[in-house]
């Protein structure tokens, strides 16, 4: 099932967010690309979703646009490639720089996305590069990481460690990021986009 959920952001901390639609509260998973360009908690958000169901778990994604979803949905169709890694690709590189990696057969920067592993990456590129060259024109997509994020958190250095944790850092890793990227008066979406930019490098 795929579609759209429309209602208020009642709360947001990556990679999870819970949108109040006419008083149901949907909680979804969502990619680091949407969460920088959130609107603040309390706002209105319009989201594309995907709905996934497994023999023992029911899961919602969320997503700012429908480049991010169908990246989400087309990277899955490798072997090998779960929802957890296809959020990691989205949050690491976002779909412009994700499409540019394809194309270029770029196996290193692949590897440094959590999850993927040189033969992941050989994969990704041998499955995936014609279908990005026909979806996903390089400069065209849309969805990358410019978004910076809104709203701040009461301990931003401590939730973006979490969130590249729960991204698939390790967690001397994550906090290394974390901290290495941090600014004074960063919110935690940008000490997250910073972490990853860099560990992209």
């Amino acid at each position: 099932m795929i579609g759209r959920l429309k209602g208020i952001l009642v709360h947001k901390q990556p990679p999870w967010l819970v949108v109040d639609v006419h008083g149901v509260g949907y909680e979804l998973e969502a990619p680091m690309s949407t969460f920088y360009d959130l609107p603040a908690v309390g706002s209105e958000v319009s989201l594309f979703t995907h709905y996934a169901q497994k023999e023992d778990s029911v899961s919602l994604y969320g997503f700012l646009g429908e480049p991010e979803r169908r990246l989400f949905r087309d990277v899955q169709r490798v072997s090998g490639i779960g929802a957890k890694i296809a959020l990691a690709v989205l949050s690491g590189a976002g779909v412009d720089e994700f499409a540019r990696m394809v194309q270029a057969g770029d196996v290193a920067a692949l590897t440094r996305i959590p999850g993927i592993g040189k033969k992941t990456a050989e994969r990704i590129i041998v499955e995936l590069r014609e279908r990005m060259a026909q979806m996903y024109p390089v400069g065209v997509a849309g969805a990358g990481m410019e978004g910076v994020g809104h709203g701040a958190a009461n301990d931003p250095l401590s939730e973006a460690t979490v969130a590249l944790q729960q991204l698939g850092y390790k967690p001397a890793e994550a906090q290394r990021m974390a901290k290495q990227a941090f600014a004074e008066g960063d919110v935690a979406e940008t000490i997250i986009r910073k972490a990853l930019q860099s560990a992209l490098r």
